[in-house]
């Protein structure tokens, strides 16, 4: 899952629960780099047909140019995807921090106890969503998670709101 549950150790200031969130990376780096050699190399294959003529340096440029926008985009896709986020719980407030890739840092504050988890099956931005409402606010978590982990993840911000304090 792409969400990682830690309790930091027993110190009095730290949270007494702690929720990292990010986006599923179905590629990884090395999976990337795999996939552009083998794009070089099978659009390069037909290229040996026409090595030592005029033509090759007719074709050589358009040949880049897709490898190089091929590679920009899934650079692009990763950039977009460096979205994080972090709810901390401690026993008189809650925090959820949201990095974006190209945007604001998004902060959000509230009172555990009046804190209020919603699941919202249907008639959202997306299907089955997760907002914490309190202190005056709703806002979404784990918008880029699939419905399925979203619908794992509402029990247990539940189960994290309303734990007694330790």
């Amino acid at each position: 899952m792409p969400y990682e549950w830690t309790s930091p150790p027993g110190a009095t200031d730290a949270p007494r629960a702690e929720l990292q969130l990010w986006p599923y990376r179905s590629l990884p780096r090395r999976g990337m780099v795999i996939f552009i050699g083998i794009t070089v190399a099978l659009v390069s294959l037909p290229l040996l047909a026409v090595v030592g003529s005029p033509v090759l340096w007719g074709l050589l440029p358009f040949i880049v140019a897709a490898i190089a926008g091929l590679w920009w985009a899934i650079e692009r896709s990763y950039s977009d995807g460096s979205v994080l986020e972090t709810l901390l719980v401690w026993p008189d407030r809650v925090t959820l921090t949201r990095r974006n890739p190209r945007g604001p840092r998004q902060d959000w504050e509230a009172n555990p106890y009046w804190v209020e988890v919603c699941l919202h099956e249907d008639g959202g931005p997306v299907e089955t969503y997760i907002t914490l409402r309190g202190a005056g606010r709703e806002v979404e978590i784990g918008a880029f998670l699939t419905p399925e982990e979203r619908k794992a993840l509402y029990p247990e911000l539940r189960r994290a709101m309303t734990r007694n304090p330790v």
